[in-house]
């Protein structure tokens, strides 16, 4: 398998090391390599690194999506985002907070169950103090095929804000479905949210999708 992280060589950010900051996607946008795999041992998760191979993101305690949390790290172990199942909801439902410690969400996440629109896969909704409505705002959809690593998300504007694709082959030697892209547009979404959505669209669909699209 070709190499995926090539300025990663270990679990651990080293302590004489500055932290890298996250990707400048104010004007450009930021392709980002997923792997769905944790840098700990005997630990399911997943790593993101950058174009220049740098750690930005972690997922170690994906095992944990199971009992309803799972959160998103920097690459130095500081909690960006935490994913919570939605208890008692008829439909499957997640709610995205902030750190940790957060008791109030930001977004919501909902995954489409409506036959009718069938490239559909998720919508996002804000679920910020300042939404006042009952019914909360529509503020990102999510339509194509997890399965095959080719989605799009949607803003309420319909303008492509992030994508999933394949990561290219190397050499002739493909890397699989549990590495591949992450591109974020300048600016309509927060990098950290737009890897949240990836975390969800695993938690929903994993490997089984049935969903179709051209890709």
């Amino acid at each position: 398998m070709p190499k995926v992280y090539p300025n990663a060589s270990s679990g651990t950010t080293s302590a004489a090391a500055a932290p890298k900051p996250l990707p400048d996607h104010a004007n450009s946008s930021v392709v980002l390599t997923v792997w769905k795999k944790s840098l700990l041992f005997n630990c399911y998760g997943f790593t993101v690194f950058d174009n220049q191979g740098n750690l930005v993101f972690r997922v170690d305690n994906y095992n944990a999506g199971t009992k309803g949390e799972i959160v998103l790290m920097d690459a130095s172990g500081n909690s960006l985002l935490t994913i919570r199942r939605k208890r008692l909801s008829l439909s499957e439902s997640w709610l995205v907070f902030k750190g940790e410690t957060a008791v109030d969400p930001l977004f919501s996440v909902k995954r489409n169950v409506n036959l009718l629109n069938s490239k559909s896969l998720a919508e996002v909704h804000d679920q910020g103090k300042a939404v006042s409505s009952p019914k909360k705002k529509m503020v990102y959809e999510i339509e194509g095929s997890y399965a095959q690593r080719c989605c799009v998300v949607y803003d309420d504007k319909r303008r492509r804000v992030a994508e999933i694709k394949r990561k290219e082959a190397v050499k002739g030697v493909s890397f699989g479905i549990d590495v591949f892209r992450l591109i974020v547009q300048p600016g309509e979404i927060d990098l950290s949210m737009a890897m949240a959505l990836v975390i969800l669209l695993d938690q929903m669909f994993g490997s089984f999708s049935k969903r179709f699209s051209n890709c």
